[in-house]
């Protein structure tokens, strides 16, 4: 069966999540076309990024071919369907008003879902599948508008939290078939937004990590203090805040190193910070790393830190529990629902250096032989709650039962002898 996947900006280094879901649905028999609007511009280190960047159909790439086919695009779905291009029109405009970005945007979403649909016609898509409640999520509900097939999102937060009323989040919700959820507090916060009839439409579907990550016999933790920090540099992580306990940290004698293991908009304001507070012989930016390199650099350290002030639930944090290492992390959204502390880490209030240098202080103190037995309750922990096979099996259900719901007929189980049928086709 052919899901169709839509995408604000993929391939990216920071959405390995979204690669392992669409690939475990594949592997469990699924067909899958990825659609993006847009590509993203940065470096893909991962040779698997690479991959998917070949598989992928970009809406949006700038220029007179873009205009041209978005042209195209109105002008098929006006001329062949023009009631449902009626309908979905009526829809962008609706979800401009008090919205955050004014109406002229939300016809340029109208433009760009009649190029998704007619890629949905062509691939004979029965289902369509946005990640993020942003801009993304409205193309997809103007999209399955037009191509007559029901869709549905996975909200990560926290952007789609702080922004629900200007990003249209109750109206997007009221026309998918279900919404998917990362964690119990994301659910919660949807609850928020939404008449109570419409709970059942919220699904919570973790992200997860394969079996084989991690398995084997877990590597010991270095005697060397070194920390690592993975994701993206941009303020909601907390980076800066490391840094200021790093700082007070090594004023106070304790040796340590940190290794800052990925890319973003603050690098510079980061390596100007480190410098103004004597950090630079400790502090190092890997910028964006492979899979394989973001796990070794896990297993290079002693325990990994993100001292994040709004989150979903980071998958580094899976990935470095995974691997028997400990880890801090603060007390936001989903992550108290993974990291416990005393057993597989230390948590503390967002925004609170002395809480956070404490925490750092403890974790460089503590015996590596109690390190171990803390990682290996993460990996315990990770293994029940994270198993990415678990969780794309519920996943697909939901497509299934999408699927029954929307008039088209028995939907059998997926067939892994079905999966060479999804390889992508052209453009129109």
């Amino acid at each position: 069966m052919m899901l169709a996947y839509l995408i604000n900006q993929y391939p990216k280094a920071s959405h390995s999540f979204i690669r392992r879901e669409i690939r475990e649905l594949e592997r469990q028999g699924w067909q899958v076309r990825r659609i993006a609007l847009r590509a993203s511009g940065e470096s893909l280190p991962d040779a698997a990024d690479r991959e998917e960047q070949q598989r992928t159909s970009h809406v949006l790439g700038g220029g007179v071919r873009t205009a041209l086919r978005l042209a195209r695009g109105v002008a098929a779905l006006l001329v062949r369907q023009p009631l449902r291009f009626q309908r979905a029109a009526r829809q962008a405009l609706r979800m401009s008003r008090r919205a955050l970005r004014p109406w002229p945007y939300h016809l340029a979403y109208l433009a760009e879902a009649c190029v998704v649909a007619r890629l949905l016609h062509r691939c004979g898509a029965r289902h369509l599948h946005a990640h993020f409640g942003t801009n993304a999520a409205e193309v997809a509900l103007l999209a399955a508008t037009l191509a007559n097939i029901p869709y549905s999102f996975t909200v990560h937060g926290p952007e789609e939290f702080d922004h629900a009323a200007g990003l249209k989040l109750r109206e997007k919700i009221r026309c998918a078939a279900f919404v998917v959820a990362i964690s119990e507090f994301g659910r919660s916060q949807l609850y928020r937004h939404l008449p109570h009839a419409e709970w059942p439409k919220v699904r919570v579907v973790r992200c997860g990590l394969h079996a084989g990550y991690g398995a084997g016999p877990p590597a010991p933790p270095p005697p060397s203090p070194r920390l690592v920090c993975v994701g993206r540099l941009c303020e909601q992580k907390g980076q800066l805040l490391l840094l200021d306990a790093l700082a007070r940290l090594r004023t106070a004698g304790v040796a340590l190193q940190l290794v800052l293991a990925g890319d973003g908009e603050m690098r510079d304001a980061l390596q100007a910070q480190a410098a103004r507070l004597g950090l630079r012989d400790v502090v190092r930016i890997t910028g964006w790393l492979s899979g394989a390199q973001v796990r070794q650099e896990i297993l290079n350290a002693r325990a990994l830190v993100l001292p994040s002030f709004a989150e979903g639930l980071p998958v580094a944090l899976m990935e470095a529990m995974a691997l028997g290492r400990p880890v801090i992390s603060t007390y936001v959204a989903g992550i108290p629902e993974l990291v416990q502390p005393g057993r597989n880490g230390w948590l503390v209030p967002p925004g609170d250096l002395d809480a956070l240098t404490q925490a750092l202080r403890d974790l460089l103190a503590t015996p590596l032989a109690d390190l171990s037995r803390m990682g290996e309750h993460g990996r315990r922990d990770v293994r029940r709650r994270h198993s990415l096979e678990r969780e794309v099996t519920g996943l697909g259900r939901h497509f299934q039962a999408s699927m029954q719901a929307a008039g088209q007929g028995q939907v059998a189980a997926p067939s892994t002898r079905d999966t060479a049928a999804g390889q992508p086709g052209g453009m129109p």
